[in-house]
């Protein structure tokens, strides 16, 4: 329960290329909800993306999520690495395949800068499969220090990406 605590709105990027991606993802939806003192507020469709960095791998599935938190984002990213580590996350290297990866995007207007945490997330304004799913769920985000989402995303169209459609 959140009653009388100082409530922070923060998005988290889902992405996961292993062990039925889709499944990943939905349980992790419902896993962010149960996250103490956290509220789960909205989640955008799913969506498949070609792998970048190192591209011998599976495509992705990825979706965004909106949470409303009291935890700082160090708590915060606590939880989702607990989350993450349920899921099977191995981090053997940079861009390989995963299970599941959870990434803190935004909080509050928020910018950051510590070993082990970077607010905003320091790529997602270059990647299409975190600004579309983004925009679905918060049209009117802007990344601060960097700029519309909206804007943002229209310099990146041609990176491949599909909506899925809802799992029946």
């Amino acid at each position: 329960m959140m009653a009388s605590m100082v409530h922070h709105i923060a998005f988290i990027g889902l992405g996961s290329n292993l062990t039925d991606p889709r499944s990943q993802l939905q349980r992790a939806f419902v896993e962010l909800d149960k996250v103490p003192e956290t509220r789960f507020i909205a989640r955008s469709s799913l969506y498949r993306s070609a792998p970048m960095g190192y591209l011998d791998q599976p495509e992705f599935v990825n979706a965004v999520a909106k949470i409303e938190t009291a935890l700082t984002p160090h708590a915060l990213l606590q939880c989702m690495l607990q989350i993450e580590h349920r899921h099977g996350r191995e981090r053997t290297f940079r861009n390989a395949p995963r299970t599941l990866d959870l990434d803190l995007l935004l909080y509050d207007d928020m910018q950051l800068h510590e070993h082990g945490l970077t607010i905003p997330h320091p790529q997602m304004h270059l990647r299409s499969f975190v600004l579309q799913p983004l925009l679905e769920i918060a049209p009117d985000v802007v990344i601060p220090g960097i700029g519309s989402a909206a804007m943002l995303f229209e310099r990146f169209r041609d990176q491949m990406l599909e909506m899925l459609p809802d799992a029946v």
